[in-house]
């Protein structure tokens, strides 16, 4: 079975408001859908990435550059084919988009690759198709004249729609003035509820220290990438010394290359390299890989619809994460139109072939850039 033809497909939705952590802005749902044909006509369906200003530009690599040195290869060739891909990142250029377009392009792969053998990705990979692993809000975003009660509020409503926790975001206020948001957090969510803090590397050593202790007490499953970016591995490991809150990182690494010097360097507790960032499955694989020989668990940066079947294949996989409030995240809403519903803190790894996804045409077609 080889391949034919390829088309990427950039989504912009326009969010009501600004969904911003830290050190960034989010004013719309930007996400690529890749379809890629075979020649006995297997189609993939896929999308890859949450905040991207550069869907075009995506577009662009997967079918001038990336396509090319598809048409005709063999579906199951997935090393030889993504060191064809890789080699394109040799030469001087934009490194990180070229591994996004990788990544669109290898995860739609082994979407086809699912779909070719009837088995589910998460199968595939070894994993046990239909577990239930645990899920997790991204919440916690900052909004002018938010009160302490409105961040309880907004705990009530995670619980309500069936999540398992919170992951929230801190880094943009002062350590003290963060401390007492998640504070209010633990205090509406309860005991039960898992709570994990994302700084998105807004703060020095001392600071996210700091932070840290205030807030130690509050059982806080997780502090995810504390400091600033410029040398984030030795930083980060001050701050794991420093405190007895687990550290997490990888997300903003887009090779198992970069994974492995956060474990080098004792840096993290957990690893969130993102497939869709990272260079899809095959990259991811190996992280996970050097993760597990590390003894560091994984988790996963957003991407539910793939997260699930990448964490419920390896024995150290945590939280699937996810957007609950509506506003924020319209793909997870209504776009993945089969999602599976959340139960009791928990969500299905599909066991349909491949990801198992059906995408919603209608919106794909008003909102398509």
């Amino acid at each position: 079975m080889r391949f034919h033809s390829v088309e990427a497909i950039a989504i912009e939705i326009p969010l009501a408001r600004n969904f911003g952590g830290s050190t960034y802005a989010v004013l719309k749902r930007s996400t690529v859908v890749t379809r890629l044909r075979t020649d006995e006509g297997l189609v993939s369906e896929v999308y890859n990435g949450d905040n991207r200003e550069h869907g075009r530009e995506l577009v662009r690599l997967i079918h001038e550059e990336l396509a090319p040195r598809l048409r005709g290869e063999d579906l199951f060739a997935v090393e030889r084919i993504w060191d064809r891909l890789f080699a394109l990142t040799h030469a001087s250029r934009d490194r990180k988009t070229l591994m996004e377009a990788i990544a669109c392009v290898d995860c739609a792969i082994w979407d086809l690759i699912g779909k070719a053998r009837g088995r589910s990705v998460c199968a595939l990979l070894g994993g046990r198709p239909g577990q239930r692993l645990p899920i997790i809000s991204i919440g916690g975003y900052y909004r002018e004249g938010k009160t302490l009660a409105d961040i309880g509020r907004e705990m009530e409503s995670y619980r309500e729609a069936g999540m398992a926790g919170c992951k929230f975001k801190v880094g943009g206020l002062a350590p003290e003035d963060d401390a007492v948001r998640v504070e209010a957090a633990r205090r509406a969510a309860g005991p039960d509820f898992v709570l994990a803090v994302d700084a998105n590397r807004g703060w020095s050593v001392e600071d996210a220290v700091r932070f840290a202790r205030l807030v130690e007490p509050l059982d806080i499953r997780w502090f995810e990438e504390p400091c600033h970016w410029h040398d984030d591995a030795r930083m980060m490991a001050e701050v794991r010394r420093a405190t007895r809150i687990p550290v997490t990182a990888g997300q903003s690494e887009i090779t198992s290359h970069a994974v492995r010097r956060l474990l080098d360097a004792h840096a993290v507790d957990l690893v969130n390299f993102d497939a869709s960032e990272g260079g899809g499955v095959t990259e991811w694989r190996r992280a996970a890989a050097l993760c597990a020989a590390a003894g560091v668990q994984m988790a996963h940066h957003e991407e539910p619809q793939i997260a699930g079947h990448l964490l419920a294949s390896v024995p150290h996989g945590t939280y699937v994460e996810c957007f609950a409030d509506p506003e924020r995240d319209p793909a997870w809403q209504a776009l993945w139109a089969n999602r599976p519903p959340v139960k009791d803190g928990t969500i299905a790894v599909p066991d349909e072939p491949g990801f198992g996804l059906v995408l919603d045409e209608a919106i794909l077609r008003r909102h398509r850039v």
